[in-house]
């Protein structure tokens, strides 16, 4: 759908988005919750609520598009609506259907192991993996400002899209230091943008540099934001010194009522609530 309404650009920046934050959520996860086909017995359901169903499963789908083509594959998502319509079915079921609709009409040179796919921890060696020549540029103009070779006028941003904004910030370097944030800050106003994608990512650097400008901005937002995605990250990077701790902690104090039960689980969970 991406690609239709925006453009093969854009869909490759969100397929390589896509897979950073699949990545990261790899290295945070239990072997267990990095399984398509997850075991949740004996464990409330919301432990499942994960980025693995969403991204690892897409990667699954494109992989298998890369291997069998487009065409074929569409031809099969069609078939599969068309067959499951207005019902639920098993995992089973799925790769059952998977195997008699697609996979056994006609081999691909390229084998995608789906058992490994679906049923074992990490992502599989051969998965697709997506290249931004939009990101490649967004690089070519970051590195001379962040090698101390070219002013930040250098780096013209104002036609970027959240995808390029979100892989500059990415791309500079974690320890950047609270004198070059405040450039950052003052040539691009990234403390005040209305852009939640780009704010959550902007106070995750914040913290990390003790930019104290944005405190009041992390805690407003922190207050008003409901949604886990952008509330897990900082929460736990705020964890992550004594002093980002107390903050987080006096931040959630109010915030906690306004959250939903599962975010509420999560950072409970991060920041050992209740405090002693």
């Amino acid at each position: 759908i991406v690609e239709t309404v925006y453009g093969r650009e854009r869909a490759a920046m969100e397929w390589v988005l896509g897979r950073q934050a699949l990545d990261e959520a790899m290295k945070r996860l239990d072997g267990r919750d990095q399984i398509l086909h997850v075991d949740l017995k004996g464990r409330d359901p919301d432990d499942g609520f994960t980025e693995v169903p969403y991204e690892k499963g897409a990667l699954f789908l494109r992989t298998l598009e890369a291997a069998y083509g487009r065409q074929r594959l569409d031809a099969y998502l069609r078939g599969y609506f068309v067959r499951f319509a207005f019902q639920s079915i098993t995992t089973r079921q799925f790769l059952e259907d998977l195997q008699y609709h697609l996979l056994n009409q006609g081999g691909s040179a390229v084998k995608v192991p789906v058992k490994e796919w679906v049923y074992e921890s990490g992502i599989p060696a051969g998965a697709w993996r997506a290249v931004s020549e939009a990101f490649v540029r967004v690089e070519r103009q970051a590195r001379p400002w962040v090698e101390g070779k070219a002013p930040l006028s250098s780096i013209h941003a104002s036609g970027w899209c959240t995808q390029e904004w979100l892989h500059f910030l990415k791309f500079l370097p974690a320890d950047l230091g609270a004198a070059r944030m405040a450039q950052l800050d003052h040539a691009f106003h990234l403390t005040r943008t209305g852009n939640s994608e780009i704010l959550c990512q902007w106070l995750l650097m914040a913290i990390h540099n003790h930019y104290q400008p944005a405190y009041p901005r992390l805690r407003e937002f922190l207050t008003s934001m409901g949604r886990r995605k952008f509330l897990r990250p900082l929460y736990e990077e705020l964890a992550k010194t004594p002093e980002g701790k107390r903050r987080a902690l006096a931040i959630y104090k109010q915030a906690r009522p306004l959250y939903h039960p599962i975010a509420v689980a999560t950072i409970d969970e991060i920041l050992g609530w209740p405090a002693n």
